[in-house]
């Protein structure tokens, strides 16, 4: 049977986009529940200014005071190579970039064309393999964006490739705000993987209009065996109107057990992990089949 890595993005790409601050002793505690459900690879946080992202001014902090399992990767988020620096000197042993398929995306989220981002992020990538650091690279923005709308193809293959022949050892793509529906995502995830070799790929849902799970399925059916997700749903595009958090990690636990996949994971664990963060953000749980585990546990204890 065919064994598919789960990418927990919860503590990163959730959290960043939540409006509940989170004190540092708590993102900790999740980081260390979630490797502790047999999740391989849990990315951690950001190393981002604190001005953009507030919730994770405390990355430093954060990332020094795990304890780290070993066989459990923290890939963090670096954004250039001030970024890069402040995670090397806390032993960050894996980081990720990011660029946009989009080209009105990147000018409006990070002030640069996709040729500029690519080449800022060179030195980064250089440093790191140099450092024997790992990277991992996130195209966004690969069936949709929210200012010039449908993303060609082609421009997400020739992101991809760049960012793989730059080093990156896998290549993320990013469906940012959640449009995607199944027959364009694996018509998307083939096309790259006619230039990239599937193994080095994973796809990256967000579930704005309920579409998430049934574009992995596509997905996992034409091949990819890397899956990213949040716990408990967590986050959103604070770029899209609308848009709900990532995939959550429960439900993805659900489909690939349904699917035969063999993932290695706790599904119980992570169903109540997903639980205990939706409370401490205050916020309803965002995973249907997380709410349906502890549902179905309670009616047995009662």
């Amino acid at each position: 049977m065919d064994h598919v890595r789960i990418v927990e993005v919860g503590p990163r790409d959730g959290l960043q986009n939540e409006k509940t601050l989170l004190p540092a002793a708590l993102k900790i505690e999740l980081i260390e529940r979630l490797a502790a459900t047999g999740l391989q690879t849990v990315e951690a946080t950001s190393f981002v200014s604190p001005k953009w992202v507030p919730q994770l001014a405390d990355a430093a902090e954060v990332f020094s005071a795990i304890a780290r399992r070993p066989g459990v990767r923290y890939p963090v988020l670096v954004p250039n190579l001030q970024g890069y620096e402040r995670a090397k000197a806390v032993g960050v042993e894996e980081i990720a970039v990011f660029g946009a398929a989009s080209e009105v995306f990147s000018q409006k989220n990070i002030n640069a064309s996709i040729e500029e981002s690519l080449q800022r992020f060179a030195p980064v990538i250089e440093a790191a393999r140099a450092d024997g650091i790992a990277v991992r690279g996130y195209v966004s923005t690969v069936l949709g964006c929210p200012y010039q709308g449908e993303v060609p193809v082609a421009d997400v293959v020739r992101v991809a490739q760049r960012l793989h022949a730059m080093g990156c050892y896998e290549i993320s793509l990013g469906d940012t705000i959640g449009v995607g529906t199944p027959r364009k995502a694996r018509a998307m995830l083939e096309a790259v993987a006619a230039v990239v070799p599937m193994q080095a790929l994973a796809v990256h849902f967000h579930d704005t209009y309920g579409q998430a799970i049934a574009n992995i399925t596509a997905c996992l059916e034409a091949g990819v065996r890397v899956v990213d997700s949040a716990v408990s749903g967590a986050g959103g595009c604070p770029y899209a109107k609308g848009a709900s958090g990532n995939v959550a990690s429960e439900d993805v636990l659900y489909l690939l057990e349904g699917m035969g996949f063999i993932y290695g994971v706790d599904a119980d664990a992570l169903a109540s992990t997903g639980q205990w963060l939706a409370e401490a953000l205050g916020r309803p749980n965002g995973s249907k089949a997380g709410r349906a585990r502890i549902a179905n546990r309670a009616a047995q204890h009662a």
